[in-house]
């Protein structure tokens, strides 16, 4: 197997640097979100519903605002992200929000190296997926950490979004839906603070829905639905128009922007092997044509 530790170092250092800017982003609004504000869009919120007195895992959470958002409506919540310094604020608002959420640094995919228990409910969300190189090890690990019964839950930009590049501000279709070769961008500012300094250095892989379905029941759960929408609840790509609604979407909306997906893992049962039918050739009776 490819060892992508480099790519995970150099995507790690971006992060450390974003966390700063994003705090301080109008995108983040983090003085909003101290006095009450949720962070969390319609999608997560119908999708998952009454979360009060469930556990839930957080995967790349990056500064834990969606991770805290749960925990303010009763979710016993832990966040997971690659980013020392994401995790470091994470914790900060943690304590001075009087939650009781904790903060894990750690690769993704290594995550049931770093948490033993067990969740009612996984959840991942926007720009998540497309850090990864293998989606398999990914959904292995989400049903490691699934109880039974439990709830998988991502809303992610549809792949189709990202074979565009957007680095000139007008789209052009350059990778392919799901490539599996590294893709390998550099550019000034963040999605959050475009006119930031920062040269934000990345390497990313393409995943298309079949992948991303497949991996999931590979691992063993079992899919429950998957929606495909217009609109978009961030302004994060070129010439985007506000809706009524207060999301965004393209002048010429010819692809979808967001897809979501829901999957259940469900309890395996074992037959004994004593119970278990033994078939025998001589015990098949065959009929000729003539019969």
């Amino acid at each position: 197997m490819k060892d992508n530790t480099n790519y995970f170092e150099v995507n790690k250092a971006t992060w450390n640097k974003k966390v700063a800017i994003h705090a301080q982003s109008e995108m983040y609004n983090i003085e909003a979100f101290k006095k009450g504000k949720t962070s969390l869009i319609s999608y997560e919120l119908k999708a998952l519903g009454n979360v009060k007195g469930k556990s839930l895992l957080h995967l790349q959470c990056h500064f834990g605002q969606d991770t805290l958002s749960w925990s303010r409506m009763g979710a016993k919540c832990v966040g997971i992200d690659l980013s020392d310094e994401g995790v470091k604020l994470a914790k900060q608002l943690n304590a001075e929000l009087q939650l009781d959420a904790e903060f894990v640094c750690c690769n993704v995919l290594d995550a049931s190296k770093h948490v033993s228990e067990t969740f009612d409910i996984v959840f991942t969300s926007y720009g998540t997926i497309g850090w990864l190189p293998d989606l398999k090890p990914w959904a292995k690990m989400i049903s490691e950490r699934l109880k039974v019964g439990g709830e998988f839950y991502i809303v992610e930009f549809h792949p189709i979004a990202w074979m565009f590049d957007y680095a000139d501000g007008q789209p052009k279709m350059t990778y392919h839906y799901s490539q599996d070769e590294v893709i390998y961008d550099e550019y000034e500012g963040t999605y959050a603070n475009q006119d930031s300094k920062i040269v934000s250095k990345e390497y990313g892989w393409n995943h298309g829905l079949s992948e991303v379905i497949n991996s999931l029941i590979e691992a063993g759960l079992q899919i429950e639905y998957l929606n495909e929408y217009d609109e978009s609840p961030y302004d994060v790509f070129p010439d985007l128009i506000k809706t009524d609604s207060g999301m965004y979407k393209m002048k010429n909306q010819l692809f979808p922007m967001i897809f979501e997906l829901k999957a259940t893992k469900k309890k395996v049962i074992l037959i004994p092997k004593e119970k278990t039918a033994q078939l025998d050739l001589k015990d098949l009776k065959f009929k000729s044509k003539s019969e």
